[in-house]
């Protein structure tokens, strides 16, 4: 690894942790460039140039793995999977990944604090939707759910996103903090992600006649 290629990996791995632990808009370039041991307070715009460009840098450092572990696991889902097997290609790659990536990891926390600034989110959301595997993943669970009205499936779809992300937040930042965590592992974690994602899909759908509730 060259010179200029090893300080874009220390800008980087300050700027997920600062991110993570404060919030994006509450770091300065400056902040990461002493984080990261740079003399040079105008590193991070030297090798990344706006705030945005720094977020999908980092996004992009941990997506091509995600993808590929999502890819093994769509390999062994049949023609006839059911929504529970979709909805552990959803999960279950994430989980592994920051199994396999920590302790620590930020990359949860990260994600859940750019979630929080609109802009920012926009530019996460680019990157995961280019993700092939995502994509046929949630193909899949939608096709297991014909019935459901386009209205309801697009408010789940935003409830499995939230419920994922900081789920996966909260219980990276209790094994940064040594707390107390609800379930032993990433993998027990990803099995009652996974339970309540598909009791989630599965709930009756209630809609209104004429300002009444029906089921």
């Amino acid at each position: 690894m060259d010179r200029a290629q090893a300080t874009r990996e220390l800008i980087l791995a300050a700027a997920e942790r600062l991110y993570a632990e404060h919030g994006v808009l509450a770091v300065s370039n400056r902040q990461i460039s002493e984080a990261a041991g740079q003399g040079n307070n105008t590193a991070v715009g030297y090798h990344f140039g706006a705030r945005a460009d720094l977020v999908r840098a980092i996004a992009r450092k941990h997506s091509a793995r995600v993808e590929e572990l999502r890819r093994h696991a769509l390999a062994d889902v049949g023609a006839a999977a059911g929504l529970r097997e979709w909805v552990r290609c959803l999960v279950h790659p994430a989980t592994e990944y920051l199994a396999t990536a920590g302790p620590p990891t930020w990359f949860a926390r990260f994600t859940a604090q750019v979630m929080t600034v609109p802009s920012l989110r926009a530019v996460v959301a680019a990157e995961t939707l280019a993700s092939p595997s995502l994509a046929r993943t949630v193909d899949g669970l939608v096709r297991c759910l014909p019935e459901l009205p386009p209205d309801v499936r697009a408010e789940r779809s935003d409830m499995t996103r939230q419920l994922l992300i900081h789920t996966m937040a909260e219980r990276e930042r209790a094994l940064a903090e040594g707390g107390v965590t609800s379930r032993s592992s990433w993998r027990e974690a990803a099995t009652g992600l996974t339970d309540a994602l598909v009791g989630l899909w599965l709930a009756p759908v209630t809609r209104r006649d004429n300002g009444k509730e029906r089921p």
